[in-house]
């Protein structure tokens, strides 16, 4: 239950990181770094941050960035399959 809280929170976080991020470069203002953005995707963030990209058309031409979520996909399936 608790790895479940977590995960809905750390995609909501994810998902508003992509927001800001979208709406500073649409205005020519200091970035999220990149970094930043790929971390909390490794860290359980990656299905905020991919309906987040998708959604304001931010990052998507990133490969490593479409990486990244799919191997966070892979580990959560594996994690939650471990654990249930």
């Amino acid at each position: 239950m608790n790895f479940i809280l977590y995960l809905i929170s750390i995609n909501f976080v994810a998902f508003f990181l992509c927001y800001f991020d979208k709406k500073k470069a649409i205005h020519h203002q200091w970035r999220i770094a990149e970094s930043t953005l790929l971390i909390i995707s490794f860290m359980g963030g990656c299905f905020g941050m991919m309906f987040g990209m998708y959604l304001f058309h931010h990052k998507t031409r990133k490969i490593k960035f479409k990486l990244v979520y799919i191997c966070c996909i892979i580990w959560i399936f594996f994690f939650l399959l471990e654990n249930t």
